[in-house]
């Protein structure tokens, strides 16, 4: 029965895992960056306040969580997620504070959220946009124009 529990539990662990939309662990643009090269693809910045900001709350929701959204992604993005929660609870801790303190100083220096810078794997600004009222797959669409600027 307690393995039962157990293995169950990791399914659970392994599911919720994977929903989330790829966005790089850690953060590092620069690994993002190597690894759009290596994969030919563009990066997808997301400066988000995710437990306070009404917009980035609803970015997520209805389109970053989207399985359209999350298999246009690993076709032809690399994510990066740039978080600045509020809640004690959902706090970063202070090396990971920083560096997103960083990126935000240099790519969102207005601090508007949410947020989403496009860039080249030589991380060159491409395009800058954020959160519109779209489907899913108007946002992949405008992401798309976006890209191809």
């Amino acid at each position: 029965m307690i393995l039962h529990t157990r293995i169950l539990l990791l399914g659970i662990i392994l599911s919720l895992l994977s929903l989330n939309a790829g966005f790089a662990q850690g953060n590092q643009l620069e690994n993002a960056a190597q690894k759009a090269k290596q994969e030919n693809k563009h990066i997808f910045m997301n400066f988000s306040g995710s437990d306070w900001c009404r917009s980035c709350i609803l970015l997520k929701k209805t389109i970053l969580d989207t399985p359209k959204f999350i298999d246009f992604a690993k076709k032809e993005l690399i994510l990066v997620d740039v978080d600045f929660p509020r809640k004690k609870k959902n706090l970063l801790d202070k090396v990971q504070t920083e560096y997103n303190e960083k990126l935000a100083a240099q790519y969102n220096p207005d601090g508007q959220f949410p947020t989403i810078i496009i860039l080249d794997s030589d991380l060159n600004i491409l395009a800058k946009t954020g959160y519109k009222r779209l489907s899913p797959e108007k946002y992949i669409e405008h992401i798309k124009t976006l890209i191809k600027q």
